[in-house]
């Protein structure tokens, strides 16, 4: 399976400001694959400690935190670490956080060591120890993005057409691609899933697959103790995911607990990045988090595929659906977009609300293109109403242009200042970030 981030890991080893690289993400997004299939072929050795799974070697870490005693100790277990020759990753690193700690010393005093570490729930391991600032660098993993999954099912043509304009894409393509997506919005874009699907055919089979990562999330859950009740976790994991698109209220997410336990609930979930929180802003100016809201909020979740296991979709009938954007009254749809957004525009997201006595307005999402804001709306067609893209754009006219995202193909309405955009396009619509490390 071929991932975006292939090229900046690759990039890193012979970076000359290379330090420790920590990759970070949920759990079984790729980051260990990535590490063993990609990056460990560079090397002439390749040397992997799993500190979840290797409790015993904590003890080298408990100590002195000099690179060459820690080495020595390593050595007597795993064998020769010669820096400059090998790769040194050490996986789980959230079960230690001495050897976290460690890493600024590797970086100041063993700096010709290629070091990787990896990790889920490292925010919690960040609460419990000193972090490295300056001393390490960083790479982000998401889900597979819909170009990286029609990539793994050998669809390679119709991913390079998801990178292009639509404007330059004829109708009969456009729509083969929505077809295709069809399919994406239920397996999603956890790297199991994908290629469990890929090698039986079977939605059930990666219906299996997500439910059992959905059930090892809820494992870590028991790890946030005492920071909170695992139900209380579990509780408001399950409405945020029936809530996605909807402004949220930490009060509405669990009946059973105050709003103050549900903000304490929902904000770990964001820390461990199994939901992602969308506040809305002022598209005034740039960049759009100077005006966000954290009392005015939306989420989304993790991945697609989860969302839909989570929730309990039933497939057998939104698969019936012509339109992509009626599937679950559209929140597949949403979920999908935000998701989008996220993996190629940038780490965070914005919507815009408006709230007038008597009446509101809101407009989904807010994306930025060569220094310009642009608003997105997800919707199930090219008619309707679209009054509060309308008001948004009569407010800031500074926006250049909104546009729709639908279940049709390209198509531009000048007069009213808006493109309409096939649902799948979300990778060519804003400024790409580039996950450098």
């Amino acid at each position: 399976m071929k991932r975006l981030v292939e090229k900046q890991i690759l990039s890193w080893k012979d970076s000359p400001r290379r330090k420790p690289l920590i990759i970070r993400g949920a759990r079984q997004v790729g980051k260990t694959w990535l590490v063993e299939n990609i990056l460990a072929g560079s090397f002439a050795d390749f040397v992997k400690i799993d500190l979840e799974k290797r409790r015993d070697l904590h003890l080298h870490f408990a100590g002195n935190l000099e690179p060459q005693t820690i080495l020595s100790h390593l050595e007597l277990t795993v064998g020769r670490i010669i820096p400059g020759q090998a790769l040194l990753f050490l996986d789980e690193i959230q079960a230690c956080p001495r050897a976290i700690m460690a890493l600024r010393y590797f970086y100041e005093l063993m700096p010709e060591l290629h070091i990787v570490a990896a990790g889920s729930l490292l925010e919690f391991a960040f609460d419990e120890i000193s972090i490295p600032v300056g001393r390490v660098q960083h790479l982000y993993m998401q889900p597979m993005t819909f170009y990286e999954y029609l990539l793994a099912m050998g669809k390679e043509v119709m991913a390079e057409h998801v990178l292009i304009s639509p404007k330059d894409v004829d109708e009969s393509v456009q729509q083969l691609i929505l077809d295709e997506l069809r399919t994406y919005f239920f397996v999603g874009g956890m790297p199991e899933a994908i290629k469990t699907y890929r090698e039986f055919g079977s939605m059930v089979e990666a219906f299996q697959v997500q439910s059992e990562i959905l059930d090892s999330y809820r494992d870590d859950f028991s790890k946030y103790r005492p920071r909170i009740n695992p139900l209380s976790l579990d509780a408001v994991f399950l409405n945020v995911a029936k809530s996605v698109g909807e402004q949220l209220k930490y009060t509405h997410l669990n009946g059973a607990s105050s709003g103050q336990l549900n903000r304490k609930a929902f904000d770990l979930l964001v820390k461990a990045r199994v939901i992602r929180k969308i506040p809305a802003c002022d598209p005034s100016g740039l960049p759009l988090g100077a005006s966000a809201n954290p009392k005015k909020f939306k989420a989304s979740m993790l991945d697609i595929g989860l969302f839909q296991r989570l929730c309990q979709v039933p497939i057998e009938l939104e698969l019936q659906q012509d339109n992509l954007l009626a599937m679950y009254r559209g929140k597949l749809a949403e979920q999908f977009v935000a998701q989008e957004l996220l993996a190629w525009s940038g780490a965070e997201l914005f919507y815009w609300a408006r709230d007038a006595r008597g009446s509101s307005a809101e407009v989904d999402y807010l994306t930025v293109r060569k220094g310009e804001i642009y608003p997105i709306e997800v919707k199930s067609g090219s008619g309707g109403s679209l009054r509060s893209l309308h008001l948004m754009l009569d407010k800031y006219p500074h926006c250049p242009k909104g546009l729709v995202l639908y279940s049709g193909t390209y198509r531009e309405l000048p007069e009213q200042k808006l493109i309409f955009l096939p649902l799948y396009s979300v990778a060519s619509i804003g400024d790409r970030r580039t996950n450098r490390v």
